[in-house]
């Protein structure tokens, strides 16, 4: 596996609905000060099936939030009528809720939930983590709605500079940061009234997964549990750079770090098997696409050394997800995980032929035991707090 496919990967995750949520107006009439909408010098190939207008606006250029909503918001009508089985049977009667929260670093923050319908019993909270890239809506929005139909409060949050949030799009000056961003937004969510005393559970997909690690390490007895869905966290030694190489971009990232200059192909077909789900990963219009920028490429190399050098404190209940057949993050490092990992109560479930994105890139049939899976071992985890 090369080095770059750590960086270039976006994960295709969840759309979420503006029209069912109370705070519609106010997504669609934030506009911030000063800030344009631009068309980007390379536009995108068209997306087939939609209008002229909606692809010119999928061509803006999306290094700001505010054309990102812009983005998001027309397009979700097609998303939602997406032929996809978490659209197509998404369970009915669930609540959602979008809203934007400033930060204590000033950043506004898009946020979501998925509450069970009115008179089912709350088993935990989920706290979802994205990967690299993407957002926390789109196809996330119909798994978010599974779990919830399951008895679980699913909360969610688009990173700083990506998807809905504030800041540079695809750009991570620093990783911890970023950790600290989550650990504050989750923090909130586990003191509210409904959730206080409920289980709390940690979600992370591929890079979500780096998160999801770092907020536990530094929170090690907050959480009751986390899941991991193809973490990345660890880089294998044939893969990295030579020496030359990395002092070359080490420099170059602090003297140019928003540049776009870590080598980028479109993964699709490595992320995801099902070639009818591939074709629609199109339609995650607001994930990053472009190269990844030099400053975030040389903070996910620093933070999965640091991870895999922390390994042995990861102490939560833990279950770790991954396709056999992931050329995206190698399996092995999953294996890796699970075997260093210091948790007494510890799973690690290999999917034959799976590719990277399981939850929502097999088959329906696969996507469903994933789901499943998940949900079991959710269940009894809470059975036993």
């Amino acid at each position: 596996m090369e080095l770059s496919k750590i960086f270039r990967f976006q994960s295709f995750v969840p759309f979420s609905p503006i029209n069912n949520s109370p705070f519609k107006n106010q997504l669609l009439n934030h506009k911030p000060k000063a800030t344009k909408l631009t068309i980007t010098a390379a536009r995108k190939a068209p997306i087939e099936g939609v209008s002229d207008e909606l692809n010119d606006i999928a061509s803006y250029n999306l290094d700001f939030a505010y054309s990102r909503r812009t983005v998001r918001a027309a397009f979700t009508q097609v998303q939602q009528q997406l032929d996809h089985c978490l659209f197509k049977d998404a369970p009915a009667g669930i609540r959602t809720e979008e809203w934007y929260e400033r930060n204590s670093r000033g950043l506004e923050i898009f946020c979501k939930s998925w509450m069970p319908e009115v008179g089912t019993p709350i088993k935990a909270s989920v706290c979802f983590c994205h990967g690299y890239g993407d957002t926390c809506t789109f196809f996330f929005e119909g798994v978010a709605r599974r779990f919830a139909a399951s008895g679980y409060a699913v909360f969610a949050m688009d990173y700083p500079g990506f998807g809905l949030s504030e800041g540079l799009h695809g750009y991570i000056p620093n990783f911890d940061d970023l950790v600290d961003d989550v650990i504050e937004h989750y923090t909130q969510i586990k003191a509210r009234p409904d959730m206080r005393e409920l289980p709390r559970f940690l979600l992370g997909q591929s890079m979500g997964g780096a998160v999801s690690l770092k907020v536990h390490l530094k929170e090690p007895n907050n959480w009751d549990g986390v899941v991991l869905v193809a973490p990345m966290c660890k880089i294998a030694g044939d893969v990295l750079p030579p020496d030359t190489v990395m002092k070359v971009l080490t420099i170059l990232s602090k003297v140019m770090p928003k540049a776009k200059l870590f080598p980028n192909q479109d993964l699709a077909e490595l992320a995801i098997r099902e070639p009818s789900k591939r074709k629609l990963a199109v339609y995650n219009v607001i994930c990053y696409e472009d190269n990844p920028r030099l400053r975030t490429g040389m903070e996910l190399l620093r933070i999965t050394k640091e991870i895999e050098s922390q390994v042995e404190k990861v102490s939560a209940p833990l279950f770790i997800l991954h396709g056999a057949a992931d050329k995206v993050t190698d399996p092995l490092v999953s294996q890796f995980l699970y075997e260093n990992a210091s948790s007494k109560d510890k799973t690690l479930k290999l999917y034959e032929n799976g590719y990277h994105c399981i939850l929502e890139g097999e088959p329906d049939d696969r996507i469903d035991a994933v789901h499943d899976d998940i949900v079991s071992w959710l269940d009894f985890r809470c059975s036993i707090s």
